[in-house]
């Protein structure tokens, strides 16, 4: 039975803080049932779109490798993914400076942007997720473990990454205690049972894999296991348990960026969650259907426009390839049109590795595209020269942006959140 735990806060704040800050008070902290072992039931209309929005999410996985290399795709959506994930917990950083940090740390080690970093430590945790669990794989504590510590690798809070926390959180209120909060997840003694349960629950095939999915993300946020990053790891863990039950087996679509868009719903959906007494209650019941039913239709927003996204990328080295004229197929220059949509930021030497060729055939290959207008030098001399595909980061962008209109085009609808501009 799902239940709240009184505790008490004793202030230890400074003088120098406000009275609010300095108080010592009781306090309800929020204990979930476990999530094995009980009965799930959803109404007709939430099974219906689970359904569906498993039909489309496998579409979308089989059909992508027919249009475009896979691999490049797949990183694309991959990265916009973790910038929506980031930008739900207020990371705000765009398409441009995010892959023009991330050719900075891959060429020469450098570290200066400070939020362009944590969004690529959401990447290299997206990364690391769907490359630890395949189909059938178990999800372990430590596997979330390993996210979370990914997550946080090289940020101002990197000593807690994969750390359980040890301490009282919670959501709202004052920053030095939990007085007036919105919610206090269950107190740490509590925490590692439950997450040994949420991953047996993670591991089980009897429900669909997107009711599982939100379940299992829904339980996860409850919980918040760690002293920061419990959003960004949470929903790692949907993409965790959709690629476990071989759903997405090659792309990631980009349901964070939907859910970014529905962040008030969002929000309430996993609030309606955390019912008080019997998981078999009308309130658990319809909590429970309101958060599968916003994830179920996020999957299949999210699938639609990745489809659209992959059809324009198509597009694009079709009219490459139309401005370079004769290709000698397996050429340096065929290599790297198929790999550039997923490093469109890049130099020499990361093209060399990219394509496996020589760093002569990799450099003639750029001055040919860069003839061609397909890429365009941003920086360096004659030394160090970066080039950039401006038009896969545009296309990259209006992903976003449109995925950010309720509309799904910010032509029709404007953007409801904040998203960043094309450069033209």
């Amino acid at each position: 039975m799902a239940k709240v735990v009184r505790c008490t806060w004793v202030s230890e704040a400074s003088s120098g803080l406000a009275r609010a800050d300095r108080l010592s008070c009781e306090y309800d902290a929020y204990i979930p049932d476990a999530l094995t072992g009980r009965s799930y039931t959803f109404s007709g209309p939430v099974a219906a779109d689970v359904t569906d929005a498993e039909s489309a999410i496998a579409r979308l996985d089989v059909e992508t490798a027919a249009l475009v290399d896979t691999e490049a795709l797949a990183r694309l959506l991959l990265r916009a993914e973790s910038v929506a994930s980031s930008r739900i917990e207020g990371l705000e950083v765009g398409a441009r400076r995010l892959l023009r940090a991330e050719a900075g740390r891959a060429l020469e080690g450098r570290r200066t942007d400070a939020t362009a970093n944590e969004v690529l430590g959401n990447i290299e945790a997206m990364l690391y997720s769907v490359k630890s669990v395949g189909v059938g794989d178990e999800i372990s504590v430590a596997h979330l473990l390993e996210v979370h510590r990914r997550l946080l690798e090289g940020s101002r809070l990197e000593e807690h990454g994969g750390r359980i926390r040890t301490v009282q959180n919670w959501i709202g209120g004052s920053s030095f205690n939990p007085c007036s909060a919105a919610f206090v997840p269950p107190p740490p003694e509590s925490v590692d049972g439950l997450l040994v349960d949420l991953c047996d629950f993670c591991n089980d095939d009897s429900l669909p894999a997107i009711a599982q999915a939100a379940i299992a993300h829904a339980q996860f946020e409850t919980i918040h296991p760690f002293i920061d990053g419990n959003g960004r790891t949470g929903r790692v863990l949907i993409h965790l348990v959709l690629r476990r039950r071989g759903l997405t087996s090659r792309v990631v679509p980009p349901i964070s960026l939907v859910l970014a868009t529905w962040a008030d719903d969002y929000i309430r959906a996993l609030d309606g969650t955390r019912y008080l007494g019997s998981p078999a209650s009308l309130e658990a019941c319809e909590g429970s259907d309101r958060l599968i039913g916003l994830v179920a239709a996020a999957c299949g927003h999210a699938v639609a426009d990745a489809m659209d996204f992959e059809r324009r990328i198509a597009a694009l080295e079709t009219s490459w390839r139309g401005r370079l004229g004769g290709i000698r197929s397996e050429s340096a220059v065929d290599l790297l049109l198929r790999l550039l949509p997923g490093a469109p930021v890049l130099n020499v030497a990361t093209a060399a590795d990219l394509i496996g060729r020589s760093g002569q055939a990799a450099n003639g290959a750029i001055e040919r595209l860069v003839k061609a207008g397909v890429l365009k030098q941003i920086g360096g001399g004659s030394r160090n020269r970066v080039f950039e595909a401006t038009e896969v980061i545009d296309a990259f962008t209006d992903l976003e942006r449109g995925l950010a209109s309720p509309a799904g085009d910010t032509r029709v609808a404007p953007p409801v959140r904040r998203v960043p501009r094309r450069s033209h």
